[in-house]
């Protein structure tokens, strides 16, 4: 089980995946993998950094400003989402009744080692439950099911995927 949501920015995505895993974990599940949530200063985004499902250990993803590896105007901390995210997404596949990972897009692909993660993630029969990044639609629509998500679907949504895993856990 393969589950892709999508949308828009600001849409809700990872706060669905973030209620989903908290409504696993309440139910007796064992989640894995991580979220990412925004970085704000004064009301503006600055940045983004990964929360671990398993253990809560959080690092920055990505801050505004020059650095390495950038997208858009973020700099893309790699080490940080290979020894924190790539890790607890490891951790997940042997560990978790469930992975999340919150987000596929630009930033975490720019690690080697997400990637291939990711590709074991896909390869496994572990369930995953994954946000995506509307540009890497096309690349992920064929790997499970996807949803779009909007403000007026967002509660349906959540019944509807927690059900659909929920089905597919037990």
């Amino acid at each position: 089980m393969r589950i892709f949501i999508t949308g828009m920015p600001g849409v809700g995505k990872t706060t669905l995946a973030l209620k989903i895993a908290e409504k696993l974990k309440e139910l007796g599940y064992k989640v894995g993998g991580f979220i990412t949530k925004e970085i704000r200063d004064g009301g503006k985004r600055v940045g983004f950094k990964i929360i671990t499902l398993d253990t809560n250990e959080e690092t920055i993803l990505a801050y505004v400003g020059d650095g390495k590896i950038k997208v858009g105007k973020y700099a893309v901390f790699i080490e940080n989402l290979d020894n924190v995210g790539v890790e607890a997404i490891k951790r997940a596949l042997k560990d978790a009744d469930i992975i999340i990972i919150d987000e596929l897009g630009a930033m975490e692909f720019k690690s080697r080692k997400f990637s291939e993660v990711v590709d074991e993630v896909i390869k496994s029969d572990k369930p995953l439950l994954a946000t995506l990044h509307r540009n890497w639609v096309n690349k992920f629509k064929d790997k499970g099911e996807l949803y779009t998500l909007t403000i007026e679907n967002r509660e349906k949504l959540f019944e509807e995927i927690l059900n659909k895993i929920l089905a597919g856990l037990k």
